[in-house]
């Protein structure tokens, strides 16, 4: 069945972007009018971190992010199998001259993203221009786990996996750059409950570690799925003043909130189909549980 998905990627990799984007859209209105655990993850998100709209409006963007989750299995086949050749007019990058001065001063960098529905395609996108190492977790279909491995390894200049701090400092110490996702829910040792839409969100605590052993630039990365099939835009932010602080929990909260303001602005295009609330703080119940 793996390999079966893999012919399935490597052909629709080799279709136009715009018949791309409109098959991700069939499959997304696949995965808008089906119930499943996913849909009902991304519900409840949804509740708990927009309670101000309506439940029409709640339903109309949970409906259109399962549309952009559907583009985002396409998404995928394109970032691993289109050639380069293509995929350079699909760019619109800004702010790569932060990314250019913080490497030519000799700080390293570390890329900080969200988890974004096309984060995949975004990273082989930013590599074009701006060689970076991804972190990554491990799958565990080990076949497609030693698939992804191979193909991001043509397209990055490295891997490593997202508990080898280890790794990540040696990359940072020889001045590249670290492509690196830390919003997502965290239980280990190094986490602290800071607030993600005003809700209590289990986050690791490690950036502001690695930033202050390895004296690395921190550069906000916002992407973006424009409209029409016109490709995405990539904004670099200025290296984040102040940081890392004196405190590793009001950082991670500084990063969350920066992170919630650009999505904000494309809701649709976040990974709400994650548990990011998975982890509770002591008391409070599961905001997953069905009935």
């Amino acid at each position: 069945m793996t390999w079966l998905l893999f012919a399935l990627m490597w052909c629709l990799a080799r279709l136009p972007f715009h018949l791309q984007m409109r098959i991700g859209r069939m499959a997304g209105y696949g995965l808008a009018v089906i119930p499943s655990r996913r849909r009902h993850v991304a519900a409840v998100n949804l509740a708990l971190c927009f309670p101000g709209l309506s439940h029409a409006e709640r339903q109309l963007l949970l409906h259109r992010h399962m549309i952009s989750l559907g583009q985002s299995l396409v998404e995928t086949a394109i970032s691993w199998w289109t050639p380069t050749r293509r995929l350079l007019p699909l760019i619109k990058l800004e702010g790569l001259e932060h990314y250019q001065l913080a490497r030519a001063q000799g700080r390293g960098v570390i890329l900080l993203i969200g988890h974004f529905v096309h984060m995949e395609l975004i990273g082989r996108l930013l590599a074009l221009h701006a060689p970076l190492h991804i972190s990554y977790r491990r799958n565990k279909n080990l076949l497609y786990d030693a698939m992804l491995r191979r193909v991001h390894g043509r397209h990055c200049s490295g891997l490593i996996a997202h508990t080898d701090l280890r790794g990540m400092y040696q990359v940072l110490a020889d001045n590249e750059a670290l492509w690196y996702a830390p919003d997502q829910n965290y239980a280990g040792k190094l986490s602290a409950f800071v607030p993600f839409f005003g809700v209590p969100a289990s986050t690791i605590t490690a950036t502001s570690r690695i930033a202050r052993r390895s004296g690395a630039a921190l550069i906000l990365v916002s992407p973006e799925r424009l409209s029409s099939s016109q490709g995405y835009r990539i904004v670099l932010s200025a290296p984040l003043q102040g940081f890392p602080g004196e405190d590793e929990v009001a950082d991670a909260a500084r990063i969350l909130g920066c992170l919630e303001q650009h999505v904000r602005k494309i809701p649709d295009q976040y990974l709400w189909v994650h548990r990011r609330f998975k982890t509770r703080p002591p008391g409070m119940p599961d905001v997953y549980r069905r009935g």
